[in-house]
């Protein structure tokens, strides 16, 4: 592949930043799982009993055995390729280029093609996510981290509705994302994903009617199991992927509070609180040589509209098939890792751009002084907590769509008939003190 010819972006443009995703979702690395469900399952019909015409395997044919997929290699899916060009069938040829390494027709016995396929790519699903994904997340949550621990105490004007509104920190504002996100990958990391092996429509036909004395329910509950998986015993053809929908309908969740975040810091960039270090060499426009863009919170933002148009998709159809099987499935089940792809380089892109900020403290501090008006809330507080009459009223009389200065709030406060020591606390207070508990609050991430 070239990153000059190929058609997808996440093999092109982006393939060294999507590559380490490779070895769990390429179509190599689905004929490497295939192989270790097939490989697993012949070891553990030999050490079932009743199945007397497949004797235990010795520790050295199991590792003779699992060296089929443990050291899989590129001339071997090679070979698998070749194969299915005469069979038109993946798993087919999957069975076929085990049986030239190790002749036995207890390879794939009793099964249907979606009892390997579904376990496959439930692994490969829960390997990618736990190996590339949620380190990646991790990796996001200690950057920003540092963020808020930097910028715990850095007052910051409040816009709600796009207006000014009682201010705040920055440090608190990053908090409520880092909260989001560590709990939206923990709701991730909770979900355990299931698995079938039941044959052709789910009811060990086959498999009963060729050794009637074995537990077969008991044997795919502990076969399945080996893998870190629920066993699902109740099944058409299909595992119906109930849980993997699960898991994508999860993760798109988790995205959108990661393009929250992206846009809240575009938005801070916007307003002049944040700027963006320079790289040497690098420019922001063709034509305008001044700017420095936002291009990673952007990039981030698009590769997460990509990742979650795919999971939303794939969560709506892969739970859905027609009686006890259509194939409508299993080119939509392909793209898990495309949509894992462009999440992954969503969360590099907002790492790089959270790297790359720093606080324009002239700024904030200019922002909070244009906005003396905000401490109308905090005035009107005091005066209501001292029996003043209509307090809300009057301090609306004075703000509202107004800007106020210093000197004139300061004198609205001065003609205030309240107590001396209400009226200097009030007289003390500025935007930037007004925040209230938000350094505490963001103490409060872990």
């Amino acid at each position: 592949m070239c990153e000059l010819t190929s058609i997808s972006p996440l093999d092109g443009r982006y393939g060294n930043q999507t590559k380490e995703l490779a070895p769990y979702f390429s179509e190599m690395a689905l004929m490497k799982y295939r192989i270790m469900v097939e490989i697993e399952y012949l070891i553990a019909l030999g050490e079932e009993k009743a199945v007397i015409e497949v004797k235990p395997f010795t520790a050295a044919q199991k590792k003779q055995l699992r060296a089929l997929y443990e050291k899989f290699s590129l001339s071997d899916a090679e070979k698998i390729k070749i194969i299915e060009k005469t069979t038109n069938h993946d798993v087919k040829a999957i069975e076929y280029f085990i049986k030239e390494k190790f002749e036995s027709e207890f390879i794939h016995f009793a099964l249907t093609s979606e009892d390997i396929n579904n376990l496959a790519y439930t692994l490969m699903l829960k390997n990618g996510l736990e190996k590339i994904i949620f380190p990646e997340i991790e990796n996001l949550l200690s950057t920003l981290k540092k963020l808020i621990k930097n910028n715990a105490d850095t007052p910051l004007l409040a816009l709600t509705h796009g207006q000014p509104a009682t201010p705040t920190t920055l440090g608190k504002e990053l908090a409520v994302f880092y909260n989001r996100t560590r709990r939206g990958l923990n709701h991730l990391k909770y979900f355990k994903l299931e698995g079938k092996i039941n044959g052709a429509t789910g009811n060990y036909a086959a498999a009963t009617l060729a050794y009637p004395n074995v537990d077969w329910i008991k044997f795919s509950k502990k076969f399945i199991s080996s893998f870190n998986l629920n066993p699902n015993l109740l099944t058409t053809q299909i595992e119906p992927h109930d849980g993997s929908a699960a898991i994508y309908d999860a993760l798109s969740r988790l995205n959108n509070i990661i393009k929250d975040l992206d846009q809240d810091i575009w938005l801070y960039i916007s307003r002049g609180i944040f700027k963006l270090q320079k790289k040497t060499g690098e420019v922001g426009s063709s034509t305008m040589p001044h700017k420095v863009n936002p291009i990673n919170f952007e990039n981030s933002e698009g590769n997460i509209g990509m990742a979650n148009a795919i999971l939303r998709f794939m969560a709506d159809k892969l739970t859905v098939s027609r009686l006890q099987r259509d194939l409508t499935d299993s080119t939509v089940i392909r793209n898990q890792g495309v949509a894992l792809g462009y999440s992954l380089l969503a969360y590099q892109n907002t790492i790089k751009g959270l790297q790359k900020l720093e606080v324009n403290t002239k700024c904030v501090q200019a922002e909070l002084d244009n906005h003396w008006e905000v401490l109308a809330e905090a005035i009107q507080t005091i005066l209501r907590k001292v029996g003043y009459a209509k307090p809300y009223e009057k301090l609306k009389e004075l703000t509202r769509g107004e800007k106020i200065t210093k000197e004139a709030m300061q004198q609205f406060i001065t003609g205030l008939n309240i107590p001396k020591t209400e009226k200097d606390k009030l007289l003390k207070l500025t935007p930037a003190k007004y925040i209230g508990l938000s350094v505490k609050l963001s103490d409060l991430i872990k």
